[in-house]
């Protein structure tokens, strides 16, 4: 029995989000958008650096001081929670107050085509959501807890994001649920309608047929 419930524990954790690290390419004028699904009032943090590629040595190499990045953030609602420029490196923070899907942004703030040159340019990004956005070794150092003391703030910390992600579960849930209840209230009423309509049009037509045998005097 132990051993099923650590299991269960264990796949629970798993479930929570985990960093999310990626890479992609960009132009001049492209703009990079990626979507996350995030419980409220959780803290996310996004860090990024960028390469610039070089044709001389046929490889990225980092970018210049005078290349940075704009980044911008909304939430379900597309209302702009964040709108920011950074450097070639930054480091952006914000907390959603709002369950759903957030839209992170990502664009060239630079106009000088000479630093692009008809190349690429690599952003290099790590998203990292819940309780992952917390530096342990500095929050023990910091309140100078024990390893033992500090695995159980890491517990208290994964179980507190376990019980968001369900909420936003349970969330969406609801979501769907008055979703189907409106369609499936709309296809009713479209359903009695066209019976309606079957019944008018055949009332019509046995009015109309009756009227045209009266008058040909087959009755």
């Amino acid at each position: 029995m132990m051993l099923s419930v650590s299991a269960a524990l264990l796949l629970t954790l798993a479930w929570v989000h985990q960093a999310q690290t990626l890479y992609f390419h960009i132009g001049e004028t492209e703009k990079k958008c990626f979507i996350e699904e995030i419980p409220d009032e959780t803290m996310v943090i996004g860090k990024y650096r960028t390469q610039l590629w070089d044709k001389q040595s046929g490889s990225f190499l980092p970018s210049t001081p005078g290349l940075g990045m704009h980044v911008e953030i909304k939430d379900p609602d597309t209302k702009i929670i964040l709108s920011r420029q950074y450097g070639s490196d930054g480091r952006f923070t914000f907390t959603s107050h709002t369950p759903g899907e957030h839209q992170i942004c990502l664009h060239s703030n630079s106009t000088k085509m000479a630093l692009f040159a008809g190349g690429k340019l690599r952003v290099h990004l790590d998203i990292q959501v819940g309780e992952h956005t917390n530096n342990y070794p500095e929050i023990a150092a910091k309140d100078k807890l024990t390893e033992l003391q500090l695995r159980v703030r890491q517990l208290l910390d994964q179980v507190e994001q376990i019980q968001k992600e369900q909420n936003y579960q349970r969330y969406r849930e609801e979501r769907f649920r008055m979703t189907s209840e409106s369609t499936n209230q709309r296809v009713l009423w479209w359903s009695i309608a066209q019976t309606l309509i079957l019944i008018v049009t055949g009332i019509w037509q046995m009015k109309h047929l009756k009227s045209f045998f009266e008058a040909k005097k087959l009755v």
